[in-house]
């Protein structure tokens, strides 16, 4: 049993989605207001006892561009345990997006949480729709790039709240395999860093898309960034879905196991993940991937153990975890309150910090309602219904409103 001091040791890092406020681009690309709720809300169940929608519950559709809902999750995530946000940072060329909150929080000094970055290198593209191949703004890396990008972060590095890693600020690169020359790059934040007053600045990569050697590229540590680079086996073909499926259902057991296998040491640095479930069939639809029994008691244990592993794996040191994430609420990926769970994800993190009384998976295989075809076709005439009567009021309404207009 580890003692409370060596678990306190691991702070702990929730991924913060900032996507949650129209701007100018997304009525473009997308439809005036287009904001995450708008993915959040356009899917239903695709097999008996899959939770889908996931609506969220105290703070409701919240808009981040209202500091006091900022302030709230704040409040929320420290109460429980949560020690940092990770925010995404989108930066192309000099042109950035989603930049209100996360700048509204670097002025809002009542924003007293922890914070790192993570460059959200990627091009920006309809992959909400299916079209991933539809670029609406390349990451170019041009010559001056390097420069331009490390100098845009300095407002961020210098604030006190700011997360760092043995003294040195610690900056994220989500896709470090997209980085013309990775080595280059980071040798030029460096350089930038110190004629700034930074002696030092710790890069990490995510470890995604393949990825598992952040030394590869020239970095000082990797993030593990479950559900990326999954080898646990698909279910799907156990399930009994209502219209055909194309997509990935693994068990929570097995992805967590996975990672939980990896070690970390010294000479090859990381710094593990968990998420507390994850569903993007909002985004993706029968192409989606559904991990099985995400419950609060299997996202407790697995975090227990990652805590658990931190401390064996750097002994008296101070490490970070990460969780994904906070609101990825389009992803079913969320410790944020939901109408179905409500604090349980939350309460789960405080215990898991402190120590899990779990021993085991609590849930794993297949649930008995999701394999059963009868209980399927019930529910799916009950949500064909649902949408229905739902779609039925809102003519009514719109025609009754009409009719006031003469």
């Amino acid at each position: 049993m580890l003692a409370k001091s060596d678990r306190d040791r691991v702070k702990l890092i929730a991924f913060y989605l900032t996507q949650f406020h129209p701007i100018p681009e997304n009525d473009l690309w997308w439809g005036k207001g287009f904001t995450e709720w708008t993915n959040v809300t356009k899917v239903g169940p695709q097999f008996a006892g899959h939770y889908q929608p996931h609506l969220p519950a105290d703070m409701g559709f919240y808009d981040l561009r209202v500091r006091e809902t900022r302030r709230e999750q704040i409040q929320l995530a420290k109460l429980f345990g949560i020690d940092g946000f990770c925010y995404y940072y989108y930066w192309f060329s000099g042109k950035r997006l989603l930049e209100q909150p996360l700048d509204d929080m670097l002025g809002d000094r009542q924003s007293n949480m922890p914070f790192c970055l993570c460059w959200a290198n990627e091009n920006w593209t309809r992959r909400w729709d299916a079209a991933e191949q539809e670029v609406l703004i390349a990451q170019k890396y041009q010559a001056t790039d390097d420069v331009e990008f490390i100098k845009s972060l300095m407002p961020f590095f210098e604030d006190p709240r700011y997360i760092r890693v043995d003294g040195a600020p610690l900056l994220l690169v989500y896709r470090p395999q997209h980085l013309p020359d990775s080595r280059r790059s980071v040798e030029v934040w460096r350089q930038y860093c110190a004629k700034k007053g930074f002696p030092n600045l710790h890069v990490a990569c995510a470890l995604t898309h393949g990825n598992w050697d952040h030394q590869a590229y020239g970095f000082d540590s990797g993030v593990e960034f479950p559900p990326h680079n999954m080898t646990a086996a698909n279910r799907a073909t156990e399930l009994n879905f209502f219209a055909p499926y194309e997509g990935y259902c693994p068990d929570y057991k097995d992805v967590a196991e996975m990672y939980l296998a990896r070690r970390y040491d010294d000479a090859n640095s990381g710094f593990r993940g968990v998420f507390p479930s994850w569903d993007n069939t909002a985004r993706r639809g029968a192409r989606g991937t559904v991990i099985l029994n995400g419950t609060p008691e299997n996202y407790e244990y697995w975090l227990s153990e990652a805590i658990r592993k931190t401390v064996e794996d750097y002994p008296g040191k101070e490490r970070l975890l990460f969780i994904n994430a906070w609101n990825e609420w389009a992803e079913g990926c969320h410790l944020e309150p939901d109408r179905r769970y409500g604090h349980q994800f939350l309460e789960a993190t405080a215990r898991a910090r402190q120590g899990s009384n779990y021993m085991k998976w609590t849930h794993s295989g297949i649930p008995a309602e999701a394999s059963d075809g009868h209980e399927a076709q019930a529910q799916f005439t009950y949500f064909k219904v649902k949408k229905k009567n739902a779609a039925s009021r809102a003519w009514k309404k719109m025609r009754s409103k009409l009719r006031s207009l003469g």
